[in-house]
C-alpha cells in the first residue's frame, strides 16, 4: 500500500512576487510518469511542503485545461510558508494531492457568473476563473463573467497582469477595490469594501446568475448578506472554505465543523449547505 502522506517532488519552474507578501510558484512534476497520470478539478487543493519545515494547504490557482504546469499562491506567514517563500527557481518542494470536491461549473451552463474575491482568495477563484473562460471560448457554454475583487491596498492585489487581461476581455466585467486609504494617486478603481462595493456601486442583477465568493469567513458573511439584498436566492450562492484545512484528509480534525469535515466534503459549499452548519462557522 502506498504512503499517503508521501509528496510527490516538484520543481520550482517560475516564481512571481504578486505582492511584498505574496508568491506565486509555477510548478512542474519532477517523474513524467507522475505528470501524465496526474489530474485535478478546479476548486480542489493540495498540500505543499518545504522539507524539513512542514506542510500548508492552499488552492490550486491554476486551472485544469491548463496543465503544462500547476501553480499555488501564498501568503508568507509562518514557519512553512517562510521557508517556501525563501525557495528559488529550480528549488524542489513537496505536494500532496488533489483532495476535497470541487465547484459544478456543468451546473452553471448558461448562466451569467458572478466572481467575488478578498485578498489573497483570489487564488482559488483564479482557477474556475479561468476554467470556464476556456471552456466559454471552446464553445460558448457560459455568459457574461463578472469578477469583483479586493484588497486593503492597490499594492496587496494579487494578480495585476491578470486583472488588466480581464478588463480588457469581451463579455467580461472587472470591477476592483481597495480598502479606505488604501489607494495612491494612480489608483484607477473603486474605493470600499467588497461588499459595500458589490451591493452600492456595481448592483449586478441576480437574474440568471451564478455569485462564486471567496474570502476570510466574516467577508463571505457579510457578501452573501448583500447579495441577498441584491435578490440573490442561497441556490445561487457558493463558496470555498479553504483556510479550515490542515492534513487534508480527514484525520486531524482540524476542519470538522460538527460533522462535516471541510477537506472532505468541502471546500466548496454551496450557501443552503453553510446555512445548515453549525454557528462555530
Amino acid at each position: 500500500m502506498s504512503n499517503i502522506y508521501q509528496p510527490h517532488l516538484m520543481t520550482i519552474k517560475n516564481v512571481i512576487q504578486e505582492a511584498p507578501d505574496i508568491k506565486t510558484f509555477h510548478l512542474v512534476f519532477q517523474d513524467d510518469k507522475v505528470a501524465e497520470n496526474f489530474s485535478f478539478e478546479t476548486g480542489q487543493f493540495a498540500e505543499y511542503s518545504a522539507f524539513g519545515y512542514g506542510e500548508s494547504t492552499f488552492c490550486i490557482a491554476s486551472s485544469p485545461t491548463r496543465m503544462d504546469h500547476l501553480e499555488c499562491c501564498f501568503r508568507a506567514t509562518g514557519k512553512n510558508t517562510n521557508a517556501l517563500a525563501a525557495l528559488s527557481e529550480g528549488d524542489t518542494i513537496g505536494l500532496r494531492g488533489p483532495y476535497g470536491n470541487r465547484f459544478p461549473i456543468e451546473e452553471w451552463e448558461g448562466k451569467d457568473l458572478l466572481f467575488i474575491g478578498g485578498g489573497i482568495a483570489l487564488p482559488p477563484l483564479r482557477s474556475v476563473i479561468w476554467n470556464v473562460m476556456d471552456l466559454r471560448e471552446q464553445d460558448g457554454r457560459y455568459g457574461h463573467i463578472s469578477i469583483v475583487y479586493g484588497a486593503r491596498t492597490q499594492n496587496d492585489l494579487v494578480y495585476k497582469r491578470e486583472i488588466q487581461m480581464w478588463d480588457e476581455m469581451d463579455n467580461t466585467t472587472m470591477v476592483k477595490t481597495v480598502d479606505p486609504g488604501g489607494d495612491g494617486p494612480d489608483w484607477d478603481g473603486h474605493v470600499g469594501f467588497v461588499p459595500h462595493v458589490l451591493e452600492k456601486d456595481f448592483a449586478p442583477k441576480p437574474d440568471n446568475t451564478i455569485a462564486i465568493v471567496c474570502g476570510p469567513p466574516i467577508m463571505i458573511k457579510f457578501t452573501f448578506e448583500a447579495l441577498e439584498r441584491l435578490g440573490f436566492k442561497q441556490e445561487q450562492m457558493i463558496t470555498t472554505l479553504e483556510n479550515r484545512m490542515k492534513c487534508g484528509l480527514g484525520k486531524c480534525g482540524r476542519c470538522n465543523i460538527g460533522s462535516t469535515y471541510v477537506c472532505i466534503d468541502g471546500p466548496v459549499f454551496k450557501a443552503e449547505q453553510l446555512a445548515a452548519l453549525p454557528q462555530e462557522f
